[in-house]
């Protein structure tokens, strides 16, 4: 990955004006230029911002129908059917920031403030392990006890410290507070996997109303925080909008300005985007009342225009949704959810305390029914963490990612961590829909990755744990 040092200034990565005039020139294009524009993204090969202002300004029920099958299609030719699982790890609510939509907020008194002992946290590890996970977000209030920002290495190594029984956790992937490049090169040699931040909205209007004090309130600081974070060697990055703050349509154009902003410094772009939507938060009025709120309908938009616009970029999906736009959503893009989830310090613990979550979840099953449901729609729940491992990250990934290649290794490792999962810890209703799934996807396979997938699923069975290529 190429280096760069030189800061670029955060004017010059989110242009507000280049947005609002490709938003008013794309309005009420016709339904040709739409098929125009979906048929290139069949391509493979990503969309302009020309291309997605006309994408969102699509209404047509019939456009709308072609846009989602050609998202699905997109979504099947590089991802197939697996669907990554992960778990987020809440060590602190501790803020110093008072973003008017979330319960963590510095002004809020509604809930109880909380960080972690190194103890609690490996409690909470245990806990994960025993269910099944092997991937978690480890997420952190924007302030830190005494230690500082070594509270946070503390809790990554503890965190990998932990082993119970025929499990560990093999991925870290961080939700923190903006780093110097000093801080961020620490990060990297912990160990970890991504590191996320939002920038909630691109709208600097609105990021300063909703952001009232705190260091947090940066606009600047908090948007160059990716750069510094590549600069530092993290070359796996995830952004994401707090949908609902300001128009959608904005928002997904700014994602990409910041996403080629990235791919012109670096060489490479964000390797997830998260999609959440504002939900109910204690102490949180805003929260209840999203300014723009964005339907169901607009959701699926999102996701799926998303999805065609950088084909080869992870998206997330949290348990703020039901499980039902969950399950939609699958096939129009998000190729990775949480599952189980806790949002307070200790949740996994002493279950879920609602007074000290960051919001309300709209999707409060296990991860056992969850991995039972996401087999039964046909997909593969994937644990799989060998790209991190063995250095497939960043360019290395696009570069196996966008001839097709990179199928011959996630298919195969995505069937041996379900495995896992099924032989030892699944229901028997779980497992059994998990062996049938598991056939099904063998049957349909290529010649070579299903030889290298049975040469996994063998090794699992005869009891070795944690086989990949």
């Amino acid at each position: 990955m190429t280096q760069h040092t030189a800061a670029t200034p955060a004017i010059d990565i989110i242009r507000e004006t280049q947005i609002e005039q490709v938003l008013q020139s794309t309005r009420g294009r016709d339904g040709a230029l739409v098929r125009e524009i979906l048929a290139k993204a069949r391509e493979l090969k990503g969309l302009s911002m020309e291309d997605v202002a006309v994408l969102a300004g699509a209404s047509d029920p019939q456009l709308l129908g072609e846009l989602f099958a050609t998202a699905r299609q997109v979504k099947q030719d590089i991802y197939g059917m697996r669907i990554v699982l992960f778990a987020p790890l809440y060590v602190s609510n501790l803020c110093g920031n008072n973003c008017l939509y979330c319960a963590f907020r510095s002004g809020s008194k509604a809930i109880k403030r909380r960080a972690l002992s190194q103890d609690e946290i490996a409690r909470e590890t245990r806990i994960l392990v025993d269910q099944g996970h092997k991937r978690v977000l480890l997420v952190a209030g924007e302030s830190y006890p005494n230690e500082g920002f070594d509270y946070i290495l503390k809790a990554i190594k503890t965190v990998y410290s932990v082993r119970s029984g025929r499990g560990e956790i093999r991925r870290i992937n961080v939700n923190i507070a903006p780093l110097e490049v000093d801080q961020f090169r620490r990060l990297k040699d912990s160990g970890i996997g991504t590191f996320q931040l939002f920038q909630e909205t691109y709208h600097r209007e609105t990021y300063a109303r909703v952001h009232t004090s705190g260091r947090k309130r940066d606009y600047d600081w908090r948007v160059t925080a990716m750069d510094r974070a590549m600069e530092a060697g993290i070359d796996d990055v995830g952004i994401g909008v707090l949908f609902g703050l300001f128009d959608w349509r904005f928002e997904i154009l700014a994602l990409l300005q910041h996403i080629q902003h990235l791919e012109a410094k670096f060489g490479v772009g964000p390797h997830t985007i998260s999609v959440p939507r504002l939900e109910p938060a204690t102490g949180a009025d805003l929260a209840s009342h999203p300014p723009h709120p964005v339907s169901d309908i607009d959701f699926r938009k999102i996701v799926a225009i998303l999805r065609l616009a950088v084909p080869y970029t992870g998206i997330i999906m949290s348990t703020r949704e039901t499980p039902n736009l969950r399950r939609e959503t699958f096939a129009l893009g998000v190729s990775q959810i949480s599952a189980g989830s806790r949002t307070n310090p200790g949740g996994y613990a002493e279950d879920e305390d609602i007074d000290s979550s960051q919001f309300c979840l709209g999707d409060h099953r296990p991860l056992d029914e969850v991995i039972r449901d996401v087999a039964e729609l046909g997909y593969i729940p994937s644990f799989c963490t060998a790209c991190y491992r063995l250095g497939r990250t960043g360019q290395d990934f696009m570069d196996l990612a966008k001839p097709g290649e990179i199928k011959h290794h996630c298919d195969p490792n995505g069937l041996s961590t379900f495995l896992e999962y099924l032989l030892d810890y699944a229901s028997p209703a779980t497992r059994e829909a998990g062996e049938r799934r598991i056939a099904a996807v063998l049957a349909e396979m290529d010649d070579r990755p299903r030889r290298t997938a049975d040469k996994l699923i063998e090794q699992v069975r005869a009891g070795q744990r944690d086989v990949f290529v």
